[in-house]
């Protein structure tokens, strides 16, 4: 079975009508906290991640808060290195809970979904200022729109190409057919 089979047989890959972070308007949604409660579907989503990654030598793999947790602890797992997370407090990211990163460490973000980039970055701008080296994104699914400012390398288990589009000029709104959802954590 290919990812975006296991990822729609979990219901992890959704098809409605989304209302994204952005605020932008989608067909398309990766729930991938559906297919993350199935640790053994994660972890066959995640092995061609993993060796993806491999010859990259991180010592850690570093989550944000919420999505990439998960995904830190499995890519880790299955790479024989340490897993930490990055949260938000007072709405500023940050490392806490006694998690350290060295001078020179060399670190790989996990995202479960990459599409803007904005906790992707908030997370290596943190790392950075600690003196981490970060050495590219691995994702579950990457559906980032060409004008995306993430310019790390990213290693996805998909790549989704679902567009989406401003309210005013969302299809799905003007066919009136099913009302919009928020699917996802950030508030808007």
């Amino acid at each position: 079975m290919d990812t975006i089979e296991i990822l729609k047989d979990c219901g992890a890959f959704l098809e409605g009508h989304f209302l994204l972070s952005s605020g932008r308007h989608s067909g398309g949604y990766c729930q991938c906290a559906q297919l993350l409660r199935y640790p053994d579907r994660a972890a066959e989503v995640l092995a061609p991640v993993a060796q993806a990654v491999k010859g990259l030598y991180a010592s850690k793999i570093c989550g944000p808060a919420m999505g990439g947790i998960i995904v830190a602890y499995e890519l880790a797992r299955q790479l024989g290195c340490e897993a930490i997370f990055t949260e938000r407090k007072d709405n500023i990211m940050c490392l806490r809970r006694g998690f350290t990163v060295g001078q020179g460490e060399r670190i790989l973000i996990s995202e479960d979904v990459v599409t803007t980039g904005k906790s992707t970055m908030e997370t290596v701008k943190v790392l950075e200022e600690l003196g981490a080296v970060i050495v590219g994104v691995a994702c579950i699914a990457d559906r980032r729109a060409a004008d995306c400012a993430l310019t790390l390398p990213v290693f996805p288990a998909v790549k989704l190409n679902i567009e989406s589009y401003e309210p005013d000029d969302c299809p799905l709104c003007r066919e009136g057919r099913m009302p919009v959802v928020k699917p996802g954590s950030r508030g808007r």
